[in-house]
This record gives structure tokens, C-alpha cells and sequence, in this order.
């Protein structure tokens, strides 16, 4: 198979929207027939994600430790001594990694930081004629993080997670990735990004358990206020379960990258961008929209040439088999307006002077403006947070930033005068309710504080 017999290109922007960019809501994910077979060896009986995950979480509200030994175990054929990791495990990792790697990952968590350092997220207090309003901003007591340790380590998702949490003030902060199977454990590079982000509380549990014990803590892995990270289909059902009993960032889906490229776009680059984001998943998607058809077909036989280079091949053709291709359009205008109902989670501008098309952008995780700002550079170093909403959901989610990691108190302190030029309201209002309680609080205040 070749990658370019896979990634088709429309001519029709209608078929497109019914195709490549119809999106598929998380309740309508078909879960592969294998994946139900697998429930019969784990649950003795077939049974949907749904269902495996809310009993993987009563498992360990009710049994703690016990129970995520033994999903550990039996999902995932891991059996660690110990799920927690030592302080001197993670720089131990950090100091047997290649100098390279440890170079890079310690330039990465510089520049994340310093990033966040630049939001402002500080209280205001109003102190005026009547009194003082304002919002106390505070950040949550603890935070639960998830890092991915499937088909690829990421010790990047740990810095961009970690790290602004930390910049955000929050005094309790949890990891949670799996090692890999049996005897083997955690990635080293990401206990070595866990030591350079100074990470305290790491442990080794992956999947639904993993947000399970997070969300409701457990003999040994401590109960969280909030829950971030991206995972597989089981992680992101998980953290919609918990999700109340804590606060999460978002449901995480497949990556997504969409480029908008015109005419004079360098098709080696656009398939380069598409490619390292296809690898990810098969059910990622790498999406170009253009008004050039010539540009199309370059493209497609750019990344059937590139694609020969690459190890994970298969994950490749299942991407740009199943959610990816290129979208022909009448111009850059509806190529922008496609993109901004699409809302993707990458949205890269290879066209002539991007910063002149910034204004058309509405919906995005992160916008990469032109072929020096690709979006592996966002990936990695940039400094930006890289865990961005998928499935549409930049319609009304942002990337993961300081907010996410604290909480606003609204501060009321109002004078007596103003309460007396107020209750009156306030009162009526109640009424009109038919809160009578609230109205005679009102009543009773107003009539004491009469001159």
C-alpha cells in the first residue's frame, strides 16, 4: 500500500464535510470488535468501554491499591513492585539519558515555563465609594496528571502538563503513567522529564485505574482536585466518569492537524506537517485545505515519497485511510471558514503573509503561523502547553494554561450605605422569585440599617 493510494483529495467540499470533516462525537465511537472480545478474558463476559471503565472505578473506590494491582495486571500485564516511584529512581534516569535528550528536554521545560510565566492571572480588589468587589484567584489544592506510555513515551506530555500547574501555584501535584508490560518499567525519559520538572508523586498505573485512583485517591496514590492529561479511549472515558467528583480539562481525543496552504506552499513541508501528526493514531487526522489542486497532488506525492522513511508506517496509512486527506477550495476565504467550523487542534497557515489572515481565525487550539512555526516546534519546544481540545471542542475549550489550575472566589464587602441603596432591589427581586426568606433577609437588613 502507498501512502498517496490512501489520502484522498475532494473536489467537492460537500463530500468533504460528509468525509474528512464530519466529526464524530465520543458517545458514537466504534469500538473495534477485538477490543469487546478482550472484555471476556478481563470481565468474563463481553461488555462495552463504557461499561469496563465503571467497573474499573467502583473497583477502586471500594478496594484501593488492591484493585489497581490487579487492573494493572490484567489490562495492561503489568505487576510492579511498587507503585510509587522514588525520588532517586527519576534522577537516576535523568543522569543515565543521553546528554542530547537531556539537553533537549531541559531547554523544553525553560521554555514552558517561561511561557506561563507571562499569563497574568492575579486577584483584583475594587475598592471604591461603596464598599470593595473583586475575585480572589486561587489555585486548586492538588492536581492528577496523566502521561501516556502506549505506543510511544511521552515525556513531553509530563513538562506540558507539570509545569504549568506548577507556574499556577498548585501545592500537590500527581503522576500517573504506565510501564510497559510485565517486568519492564517506566519510559526513562519520561522519569528523567519527571526529575527536571521536580516532580514529588510518581506512580506507576496506567488507564481508567490510573484516573480512578487519581479522582478518588487510594492507600498509596493520594486523591486529587483536578485531573489533566491526554490518554486512550479508556482514559478519556474515565475522566468523563469522574468528572463532578472532580474537575478535568477536557475529553482528549485523536490528535488533528489542518493546514491551510495556497499555491506557492512548499508541498514537501505540508506533507512533513500532515505525516508527523498521522503517526500518532489511526484515527488522527491530517487535513489540508487549499485552492490549488496542483498543490493537492504534490502533496500527496510528497508524503508517499516521505512516508517509505517513517517506522510507524501502519499507524500512517490508518490515519490517512480513515480521517485525513485534502479538501479543494474556491479560495482562502472558504478554506478559513471550513477550518473555523472544523475547529481543529493544529491549525497550520502555509500561505503567503499568515499574519494577514490571523483575523479569519475564530477556532483553533493553536495556530502556526507559517513554515517556519511548524507545528512540531509546538509539539515540543515552543512553549506553549501541547495539550490543546480535539474533536471540535476549540469551539469552546483552550489549550491547557494557569486557568485550568485555579479558581476564582468572588469577593463581596459592600458598606452599609450601599447594602440600604441596594436591599430595596434585592428584595423586590426576591419576590418576584417567590423567595420569600431572601426577601425578608433584605426587608430586615434595609429597616435596621434605616437612618
Amino acid at each position: 500500500m502507498s501512502g498517496d493510494a490512501t489520502w484522498r483529495i475532494f473536489t467537492d467540499v460537500g463530500a468533504a464535510k460528509r468525509s474528512i470533516l464530519k466529526r464524530h462525537s465520543l458517545r458514537d465511537t466504534d469500538v473495534p470488535e477485538a477490543l469487546i472480545e478482550r472484555s471476556v478474558s478481563i470481565f468474563g463476559e463481553r461488555i462495552m468501554p463504557e461499561e469496563a471503565v465503571r467497573r474499573i472505578i467502583r473497583g477502586v473506590r471500594e478496594r484501593g491499591d488492591g484493585a489497581i494491582s490487579e487492573w494493572n495486571r490484567k489490562i495492561d500485564n503489568i505487576s510492579p513492585d511498587r507503585l510509587e516511584v522514588s525520588p532517586d529512581e527519576m534522577n537516576e534516569a535523568l543522569r543515565a539519558i543521553a546528554p542530547e535528550l537531556r539537553s533537549a528536554l531541559t531547554q523544553a521545560a525553560e521554555r514552558i515555563r517561561s511561557f506561563h510565566e507571562k499569563q497574568p492571572i492575579g486577584s483584583w480588589i475594587d475598592a471604591g465609594e461603596e464598599g470593595s468587589l473583586g475575585q480572589l484567584i486561587r489555585p486548586v489544592d492538588s492536581v492528577g496528571v496523566y502521561v501516556p506510555g502506549g505506543t510511544a513515551p511521552l515525556p513531553s506530555s509530563l513538562l506540558m502538563s507539570v509545569i504549568p500547574a506548577q507556574v499556577a501555584g498548585v501545592p500537590e501535584i500527581v503522576v500517573c503513567t504506565p510501564p510497559g508490560s510485565g517486568a519492564g518499567d517506566i519510559h526513562p525519559a519520561i522519569l528523567a522529564a519527571a526529575a527536571i520538572a521536580g516532580v514529588e508523586k510518581l506512580y506507576r498505573i496506567g488507564g481508567a485505574q490510573a484516573i480512578a485512583a487519581m479522582a478518588y485517591g487510594s492507600e498509596t496514590v493520594p486523591r486529587v482536585a483536578t485531573i489533566v492529561g491526554a490518554g486512550n479511549l479508556f482514559v478519556t472515558l474515565a475522566k468523563q466518569q469522574v468528572y463532578g467528583d472532580v474537575g478535568i480539562d477536557g475529553l482528549l481525543g485523536p490528535t488533528e492537524t489542518l493546514v491551510i496552504a495556497d499555491e506557492g506552499a512548499d508541498p514537501r513541508l505540508a506533507a512533513a506537517d500532515l505525516l508527523a501528526q498521522a503517526e500518532h493514531d489511526e484515527l488522527a487526522s491530517a487535513i489540508l485545505l487549499t485552492p490549488s489542486l496542483a498543490l493537492a497532488k504534490a502533496v500527496r506525492k510528497e508524503i508517499s515519497k516521505q512516508v517509505a522513511a517513517l517506522e510507524r508506517q501502519d499507524i500512517v496509512f490508518g490515519a490517512m485511510r480513515n480521517r485525513s486527506g485534502a479538501v479543494v477550495t474556491a479560495d482562502l476565504d472558504e478554506a478559513f471558514e471550513l477550518a473555523n467550523d472544523y475547529a481543529a487542534e493544529h491549525l497550520c497557515l502555509l500561505v503567503d503573509d499568515p499574519w494577514s489572515w490571523i483575523g479569519k481565525v475564530r477556532n483553533a487550539g493553536g495556530v502556526f503561523l507559517g513554515e517556519h512555526s511548524y507545528e512540531v516546534l509546538g509539539d515540543y519546544v515552543a512553549g506553549p502547553s501541547h495539550v490543546m481540545p480535539t474533536g471540535g471542542t476549540a469551539r469552546f475549550a483552550s489549550p491547557l494554561n494557569l486557568l485550568h489550575f485555579v479558581k476564582v472566589t468572588s469577593l463581596i464587602a459592600l458598606d452599609k450605605s450601599s447594602a440600604l441603596a441596594l436591599g430595596r432591589s434585592a428584595e423586590n427581586l426576591a419576590k418576584a422569585e417567590g423567595l420569600t426568606a431572601h426577601a425578608a433577609a433584605a426587608k430586615l437588613r434595609r429597616e435596621m440599617d434605616a437612618p
